[in-house]
């Protein structure tokens, strides 16, 4: 049975003003900076990520690898047999849809907008410390490796020890579903008192600017399409509406709630990528995109222990800082929010089926997906079908739609894309609103649609304010920058976990149970022979030798 500590469910669903409004207050901060001091906000934002990454790059190295380490351990040791609720609880979520929310949740835009622009990127400015030529065979190679780097096995291990912590408090121990009361085997009661409230608070601006980085890239991507498709010049003022209009679709979302909202829109985004992606497989360089699947595994997993374990010592550090930093601060950035939500979803799971289902199926539909997307484009480049390089150099969001302009059915596969994008949009806005109203409710599975709906067009002001302050790279300063200190939190998650894990008692193997059958019916009889034999046993034994 599930051990009930911590809050009781009545505290867990009250709002907490001191969270909600230092979490609004600091937000519309950063808002109005971005609105009527965008340069100011640029200035601020590109000092302060030269500061982190120089300093602190290989903090978010080591502690990647480490979350992915531990993530694995968790899920082959005995503490796989942990069930994340009761020992009789079953899961709350079919499979199917578990695996669609979780993935759509977790990667979303990002797969979409990089599909094509980090292959292709990779391809014509190789990393340095893979010393190959650009817009060569072997660039192309490396291109793959790289993206695969970039978007499965690590990113996943940071959302499984995220999300593990706190199903586990949540589902396992009775808690509140909030970073704060994952901390209880370590904080006690402080868990819940200032301390508390730090940690939410920070997994408040983490989930937030995780999230409108997430939210401006999609707005970028289909403020492109609507260009590609319709000629309406791509522009801010277009790119700002797109955030209005799909913000709005957000809160019509919101109200629908988690089973109807949610679930339908991360099931009909699965659809609508497998869709595009069989599309682009078939219309395309199918044989090339078969041979790309299995040498790109091959050679990502052959060189990712050099890959993990490379810093700024011996190699580039401003590319690090513009694609594996980047990335592992954005994955962490987002640990809160998905992390909470991959929770949210996951109760009656064992630790071993959960470390499974979210480190290994999201990551290997990451492979397929970037197999045959960039796989594609490297093909449609290297073939001088289309001149996606230029694409990219020109504008990063529009290198997805290069693509699909150079194979058959352009417009309607652009507007398919521009459609996904904007599902993707409202998918996240609406799971992190649900996170944030959560971490602001005490922990509540369930906040007040009010504060959902309000941390929804929070996020949305924010992805507004960070393209007026600079575009993408004011997105990449502040996900960077908000990752830091939550590095930290991470870390302290970490350890929480493992140590109460440990005290389990489905970790320690019980005693045997008693043997039944013939052999426990002669054993028996012999030992109560021992003790009282019959009388003509004890006539035997008295017999005269």
């Amino acid at each position: 049975m599930a051990e009930q500590v911590g809050e009781s469910p009545a505290g867990a669903g009250r709002t907490d003003r001191v969270v909600l409004t230092a979490g609004v207050v600091g937000v519309l901060a950063v808002v109005g900076w971005g609105v009527f001091g965008g340069g100011s906000l640029a200035g601020v934002g590109k000092a302060g990520l030269g500061w982190v990454i120089s300093t602190f790059g290989w903090f978010f190295v080591v502690a990647a690898d480490a979350f992915l380490v531990l993530s694995v351990v968790l899920g082959a040791s005995r503490f796989g047999r942990i069930r994340l609720g009761a020992d009789d609880d079953e899961p709350e979520f079919s499979t199917l849809a578990w695996v669609s929310m979780m993935f759509s949740t977790g990667m979303g835009i990002g797969l979409v907008f990089y599909a094509v622009a980090e292959p292709i990127q990779h391809y014509a400015s190789p990393p340095p410390a893979a010393g190959v030529r650009p817009q060569s065979a072997e660039a192309a190679a490396v291109a793959m490796q790289y993206t695969l780097f970039h978007w499965t096995l690590h990113p996943w291990g940071i959302y499984a020890i995220a999300a593990l912590a706190l199903a586990y408090s949540t589902f396992r121990k009775g808690r509140g579903s909030r970073i704060s009361a994952a901390f209880e085997p370590l904080l006690g009661a402080r868990a819940y008192g200032p301390i508390g409230r730090a940690i939410d608070l920070l997994a408040v601006f983490a989930t937030v600017f995780g999230s409108a980085t997430s939210l401006g890239l999609g707005a970028l991507q289909v403020a492109a399409g609507l260009d590609s498709a319709t000629g309406v010049p791509d522009s801010v003022a277009v790119e700002l509406v797109v955030i209005a209009a799909l913000t709005a679709a957000f809160v019509v979302s919101a109200f629908t709630g988690l089973h109807k909202g949610i679930k339908w829109l991360s099931t009909s985004n699965v659809v609508l990528a497998v869709g595009l992606m069989a599309f682009v497989f078939v219309a395309g360089p199918t044989i090339y995109t078969l041979e790309v699947l299995p040498a790109s595994v091959g050679d990502y997993l052959n060189n990712l222990v050099v890959m993990s374990t490379r810093t700024g010592a011996f190699s580039d550090p401003a590319w690090l800082g513009s694609w594996t930093i980047f990335y592992w601060a954005w994955w962490i950035s987002w640990a809160p929010f998905v992390g909470i939500f991959i929770a949210r979803i996951s109760q009656g799971r064992t630790v071993r089926e959960f470390v499974t289902g979210v480190l290994l199926v999201p990551s290997g539909a990451s492979v397929v997906w970037f197999a045959i997307m960039g796989g594609t484009a490297l093909r449609v480049q290297r073939t001088g079908a289309r001149d996606l390089v230029g694409d990219v150099g020109a504008s990063v969001e529009n290198a997805l739609f290069g693509l699909l302009q150079a194979l058959p059915l352009a417009t309607l596969t652009t507007v398919l894309a521009a459609v996904l994008v904007a599902l993707f949009f409202i998918t996240g806005a609406d799971s992190a609103a649900l996170v944030l109203g959560s971490l602001s409710s005490r922990g509540a599975l369930r906040p007040h649609r009010g504060v959902v709906v309000l941390w929804g067009v929070l996020i949305g002001a924010v992805a507004a304010a960070l393209l007026l302050a600079g575009g993408l790279a004011a997105l990449q300063q502040a996900t960077i920058l908000v990752a830091l200190p939550f590095v930290v939190v991470m870390l302290g998650l970490a350890v929480a976990l493992v140590r109460e894990m440990a005290t389990d008692p489905a970790v320690h193997p019980r005693a045997r149970p008693r043997r039944s059958g013939l052999a426990a019916a002669v054993r028996a009889a012999r030992s109560y022979e021992e003790e009282d034999p019959p009388p003509v046993t004890r006539w035997l034994h008295r017999r005269p030798r």
